[in-house]
């Protein structure tokens, strides 16, 4: 018996981890996705940095 908690505790920690990685990497895509949608507005209105 005990070693079936064992075995379920261990999925469940495996799972938790997998979930907290794939979060974090979703929101990675996320901001990437934002940097990618400014960065095709400023091409189309045409804004360019001053250079120094």
């Amino acid at each position: 018996m005990r070693k079936i908690l064992y075995v379920i505790a261990l999925l469940l920690v495996i799972g938790w981890i997998i979930g907290f990685i794939g979060f974090a990497l979703s929101g990675l895509i996320h901001l990437l996705l934002i940097i990618a949608v400014i960065s095709v507005l400023a091409s189309v209105f045409g804004f360019r940095p001053s250079s120094a």
